[in-house]
């Protein structure tokens, strides 16, 4: 039960000082079968999913992983960050809709299924059909946040049809602009300015919604010919206002976001390559910089990426390194498994 005193849900940027956040599970982690839509957005996967007995995760990758959440959680508490937990969920059978069917993802990565912005949590309109439902397991939190004053939104369920999906060049998005889809991992915010990565995970029509849905006080900017894969928080990282982390595999100063032109700009060094199984990994060595800042001068950061946090450090920025074992494997590093919900700020523009 929820018994803070304040707005449960108020967050406006990726830095504030952090006093709540969501922390996934890896619990029951599997792989879905290989679909249409996981066949147009992460086609490197089919080797993944084929190398798992019955698409199951081994013991050994969840428990290890429990026990590095649990290490992250118990270094939150000390700070006096409230963390809450998913329910966990072992799906059964397949997930259903009239027009598909596929197998259960897991709550690993809050960050990839919802969206905390102001004092509203919006459910995203995930691409994924085997992540149509996996906000189920966050229900129980998001119905003490609305108990609290919190605003809850669900996006418009997309139907995720075949034709939604592009495969004819793999090194452009892959998703039509039939209806709105994205991952909520598509979006930094900057306060008043919302960066939203066009991407496979992310069209169009997806920043089109957000933005009519926020309002005026928001500017949502589409970030195009920046990256076609995934999610923006292995390309970006927002450290503090006028200080930001990239990878230089995809971004340089003709693609830099608009609103980031004014900053500083950190350019990531090259990333140790760790944190993953004897299963292929999901995810990119720039999981690297997937940094989870608690204020604008302290981060959790990859324990094995030593030049990164020098470079850090040497931008006056405190660096709590943790260990994500297989955090390569299930695909998510300390921003994706984590949505903080709540910081202590306000809503400002740092980008003007």
């Amino acid at each position: 039960m929820l018994t803070n005193r304040k707005i449960s849900v108020e967050v406006y940027n990726e830095w504030d000082p952090l006093e709540e956040v969501i922390v996934g599970s890896a619990k029951h982690a599997q792989l879905p079968y290989f679909d249409h839509g996981m066949n147009a957005i992460e086609p490197n996967t089919r080797h993944i999913i084929e190398s798992t007995d019955d698409r199951r995760y081994p013991a050994k990758v969840i428990e290890e992983t429990e026990e590095d959440l649990a290490r992250f959680i118990e270094i939150l508490d000390r700070l006096g960050i409230t963390v809450r937990r998913p329910k966990s969920i072992d799906f059964p059978g397949l997930v259903r809709t009239p027009f598909w069917e596929s197998e259960y993802y897991f709550q690993y990565c809050p960050r990839d299924v919802l969206l905390a912005i102001g004092d509203t949590v919006i459910e995203s309109p995930n691409p994924f059909r085997s992540r149509y439902f996996e906000s189920m397991a966050y229900r129980d939190i998001i119905v003490g946040y609305l108990k609290h004053g919190s605003r809850w939104l669900s996006a418009p369920k997309p139907s995720l049809r075949d034709e939604l999906y592009e495969t004819s060049n793999p090194e452009q998005p892959t998703l039509r602009e039939i209806e709105p889809a994205f991952d909520a991992a598509n979006v930094l915010r900057l306060g008043r300015d919302i960066l939203y990565l066009v991407s496979s995970t992310g069209n169009e029509l997806g920043a089109q919604w957000l933005q009519s849905t926020l309002g005026p006080e928001y500017r949502v900017h589409p970030c195009r010919d920046l990256y076609c894969g995934s999610h923006i928080d292995t390309t970006l990282a927002p450290i503090r206002p006028g200080l930001v982390l990239i990878n230089p595999e995809r971004v340089n100063k003709d693609n830099l976001p608009a609103p980031l032109r004014g900053w500083e700009v950190i350019v990531a060094p090259e990333m140790e390559v760790v944190h993953y199984s004897n299963l292929a990994p999901s995810a990119s060595i720039w999981l690297g910089i997937n940094l989870l800042m608690l204020s604008p001068n302290l981060a959790v950061v990859d324990a094995d990426q030593a030049r990164l946090i020098r470079l850090l450090e040497r931008h006056r920025v405190e660096v709590i390194p943790l260990r994500l074992r297989h955090g390569r494997t299930l695909g998510g590093g300390f921003h994706c498994v984590t949505l903080d919900v709540r910081r202590r700020g306000k809503l400002e523009s740092y980008c003007d």
